[in-house]
């Protein structure tokens, strides 16, 4: 039986549990602010994220792993004889998938999977590869199993602010301004490897949510049953438990899992941005 060892870029925002049960280890993108450079989820947290933005009204910036991360992160592993499969952000939000793959060449025995996705939509993606690990497949047939599943992931999240997207540059000032004004909520969803704006909901994040989480449920049609992410970037505990029970009344997943988004999502979406992320079923 081949020996696996499942490893993902730290934007799949698993939670310390999942991770733990499944052994899969964390390569961390780097967060560059002007106060210094920090490893995702290891030097700096979102929270202190969000802090770094209000004090100096300043977004830091992010930046992908290197070929180099890979090669060290992997060759302890290869040399003991492990295959490697290694699960990356969408190619379109980062070079980190570019730098795997040219890590992967040198090694061998590495199995890089370009996510098409974010956050923990890539993380189910891991989970499914340790899970696939422990049914004995090889590196090459999980890769191969997990680049069919990721077409079926189902990836949303609802924005409370838009403050971020603005100093991002991902949309104008005015726009933000007149967005809090109304209290739009806009649904950012991931097709085909990028992000785009679905529906506008309004109202504050608990009013909407149980539409949003009805809504994206029906719309999939039949979904995978077996797990269930609630990602946020800091929403109140009581906003959770209100999106379980929606969950539950629309579907019976045996297992839902809350996770909080990681420094590199967080940037870009800001607080209060909550997601639901699933598999749609089988056709």
């Amino acid at each position: 039986m081949s020996k696996i060892i499942v490893t993902a870029d730290s934007t799949c925002d698993l939670d310390q549990a999942s991770i733990d049960k499944y052994g899969i280890i964390i390569c961390p993108l780097y967060v560059r602010t002007e106060e210094g450079e920090f490893r995702d989820g290891v030097d700096i947290t979102a929270a202190q994220l969000f802090d770094y933005v209000s004090r100096s009204g300043k977004l830091p910036k992010t930046a992908a792993c290197s070929s180099e991360d890979y090669l060290n992160l992997w060759r302890p592993y290869v040399e003991q004889g492990y295959e490697v499969v290694h699960i990356d952000i969408s190619g379109e939000f980062s070079s980190c998938y570019q730098s795997a793959c040219l890590a992967a060449q040198e090694l061998g025995n590495v199995y890089p999977v370009d996510s098409r996705n974010l956050s923990s939509g890539s993380g189910h993606l891991a989970i499914e590869a340790a899970i696939l690990a422990g049914e004995g497949k090889t590196g090459k047939e999980i890769q191969a199993i997990l680049d069919e599943k990721k077409q079926r992931l189902n990836v949303s999240f609802v924005i409370d602010t838009m403050e971020y997207l603005a100093k991002g540059g991902r949309c104008s000032s005015v726009v933000s301004l007149a967005a809090g004004i109304l209290k739009i909520k806009p649904m950012i969803e991931v097709r085909d490897g990028k992000m785009g704006v679905g529906k506008k909901y309004r109202g504050r994040m608990s009013a909407v949510l149980k539409q949003y989480v009805h809504e994206r449920l029906q719309a999939a049609g039949p979904v995978e049953l077996k797990r269930i992410f609630i990602t946020d970037s800091g929403v109140d505990l009581d906003i959770v438990e209100e999106c379980r029970k929606a969950i539950l009344e629309e579907a019976p997943f045996e297992e839902i899992i809350h996770s909080l988004a990681g420094c590199t999502v967080s940037s870009h979406c800001g607080p209060g941005t909550l997601g639901i992320l699933f598999f749609q079923a089988e056709k």
